[in-house]
């Protein structure tokens, strides 16, 4: 990774060279900081001389992918790339100049934390930075990070985990805890990027050969929304498929293994697609695909798709945070509705079902944006429910919602389990049963 070694060699890799320094006034550090540390000018001024920087971190505007950003890049040969009072006015200095421009903010930290040197008032700097990118969030711009090697301490705790989308360079350090403060029986392969990514607090693991077409899908997708609701995609089944003449008939289609899934949906509508992982919370569910897309027209749709599988806990999680990351960006969002319903065994209970389950109805209920949502296979109770949108909710001809499972509810109703067919008539689950008392808008 020697291409990424400087914060300039970062700002180069990402930009092809576009890049312009936002202008500085700071001048020499004097009497060795603001709680006096021996010999912290000096240095200060070493470190300066070693690299050819001023601080810890290097600010500018440039282009990547055709979109204008602000670059925020660490030195680490600066003193470990840490976070003093001038390496937060720095930043927050830049995050002005993006709300002010309206634009995007790209993070390339490469940092050991918070600086000793300057005691308190360094680690205020976190509060600092927090803020910033609170005002940035709230003014609808999207904030990515690229997370260097070592990416720690409050570095990571602010500027990398705070951000929309954390993409991550192979082998990065990426914790809280720097390599030396951690427990003395720590696993080190827990502070990998790849770690994090398995564990849901990073979206990607990106080589530098390929992070500068990557950055510039995200940022692509990121600046360029769709406008007013998505329509429904057309459904993917076979054509002239008369419709289901029973409840039985209706579920058994749904459960086909041949019938179209989310992954076919998404290759159909979207020509470019870029997707987020995790909930942020230590974990992942393959079962639940969140991101956003590319429509031929050139404007970005995000998505929420379940993929036949229960749905876990953290894939609600990452639904949630997909639907409140489009909220803030103005992005109108897709989901696509397939699940037999929410995960149940003791592992989800202690992984919090319920919880997670709120969580996103509350994330749909309080959404801005146009939510369409199309349901594709299986619509198992509450676990389906939570990521249906109200009043804007549409079926394919092999699907059916229910409020319970056929099988579940005959064992609650005390019948046998070849009642369950019967069950699954009464229930009227079937499209156009939907269509007919109002829960969907039509069928595809």
């Amino acid at each position: 990774m020697s291409d990424l070694t400087t914060a300039r060699e970062a700002i180069a890799l990402v930009t092809g060279g576009d890049f312009t320094e936002l202008p500085t006034d700071e001048g020499p550090l004097k009497d060795d900081g603001p709680i006096g540390w021996p010999g912290y000018s000096e240095s200060h001024a070493r470190a300066s001389a070693r690299t050819g920087e001023t601080e810890s971190v290097v600010c500018g505007t440039g282009v990547v992918g055709g979109v204008p950003v602000v670059l925020i890049s660490f030195e680490f040969q600066f003193l470990g790339g840490s976070l003093g009072e001038r390496t937060g006015a720095r930043a927050a200095a830049a995050h002005a100049v993006a709300r002010a421009r309206r634009l995007p903010v790209v993070v390339l930290p490469a940092t050991g934390g918070s600086r000793m040197h300057e005691g308190m008032r360094a680690l205020l700097q976190l509060q600092r930075l927090a803020g910033e990118s609170a005002l940035t969030r709230a003014a609808g711009l999207p904030q990515i990070a690229v997370l260097r090697d070592p990416t720690t301490g409050g570095g990571w705790a602010t500027l990398g985990a705070g951000s929309d989308v954390a993409l991550a360079l192979p082998g990065a350090q990426v914790g809280f805890a720097g390599s030396r403060v951690r427990p003395p029986d720590a696993d080190p392969a827990a502070y990998t990027a790849e770690a994090q990514l398995a564990h849901g607090h990073v979206d990607a693991v990106v080589p530098p050969a390929e992070l500068r077409e990557t950055l510039g899908r995200w940022l692509s997708l990121l600046t360029r929304p769709a406008e007013g609701p998505v329509p429904p995609p057309r459904g993917l089944g076979a054509p002239g498929t008369p419709p289901a003449e029973s409840g039985r008939e209706a579920v058994a289609r749904a459960r086909h293994p041949e019938r179209p899934r989310a992954a076919a949906y998404l290759d159909a509508l979207f020509t470019v697609r870029e997707e987020i992982s995790g909930d942020r919370c230590g974990g992942v569910d393959p079962g639940m695909r969140c991101g956003f897309g590319r429509l031929p027209d050139g404007r970005t749709v995000a998505y929420a798709a379940q993929c036949g599988t229960a749905t876990l806990p953290a894939g609600f999680r990452t639904a949630a945070r997909l639907v409140r990351l489009a909220d803030r960006l103005a992005v109108p969002v897709l989901t696509l509705i397939d699940t037999p319903g929410a995960a149940n065994d003791p592992a989800a209970e202690h992984a919090g079902a319920g919880p997670s389950i709120a969580d996103l109805f509350a994330a749909v209920a309080s959404a801005r944006v146009p939510l369409t949502s199309l349901l594709i296979g299986e619509g198992g109770s509450g676990g389906a429910l939570a990521l249906a949108a109200p009043g804007n909710l549409w079926a394919t001809s092999d699907s059916y919602f229910s409020v319970i499972a056929p099988e579940a509810a005959a064992s609650i109703l005390k019948r046998a389990p070849e009642e369950s067919g019967t069950t699954a008539d009464q229930l009227r689950l079937r499209p156009q049963d939907l269509l007919d008392l109002g829960v969907v808008r039509g069928v595809v």
